[in-house]
């Protein structure tokens, strides 16, 4: 399940990929605790996780595949703002190497993967080749609020 997520044109930044798919990054979320949207160490880039507000409730029972994946896709562009807000410019990721995708799911739910794809191919329509990365998707009992979906990230930047 692609939709009309491509490889990023090379020549485009990751800004200008984003306008082209219509969508735009949402405000920064605020930190609900004791902690940070993300840390920088030399050249790594770590973030916090980040949740959606717009879908609630398990997949396998309160909500579809199609609509995790929608789930995961803006989970992505909330860690995108908090990437933005730490850097300044998207063009300064030189890879996305790890995503960690948390399903909010029933015990007998086994898509995860394919609810994660909606990060996966957004950071791949995003960054092109640099989007490309390492990932994990694990089933959880439950999540903060309810949400669906919580991803964590980790880049590599440039300066």
């Amino acid at each position: 399940m692609r939709g009309d997520i491509g490889v990023a044109e090379q020549l485009q930044t990751p800004e200008q990929n984003l306008a082209e798919l219509g969508l735009e990054l949402p405000q920064l979320r605020i930190p609900v605790g004791n902690y940070v949207a993300s840390v920088r160490t030399g050249n790594l880039l770590f973030t916090a996780g980040q949740g959606v507000d717009q879908y609630k409730g398990k997949l396998g029972r309160d909500l579809t595949i199609e609509e995790g994946y929608m789930a995961s896709r803006q989970s992505m562009l909330n860690l995108l703002a908090a990437v933005k807000a730490e850097i300044g410019d998207l063009g300064k990721v030189k890879r996305v190497v790890k995503i960690l995708g948390f399903v909010n799911s029933t015990e007998d739910f086994t898509d995860q993967p394919k609810v994660m794809n909606g990060a996966s191919d957004l950071l791949v329509a995003v960054f092109g080749e640099k989007g490309k990365h390492g990932r994990s998707a694990v089933g959880m009992a439950q999540l903060p609020g309810n949400t669906a979906v919580e991803i964590e990230m980790v880049l590599e930047i440039e300066e």
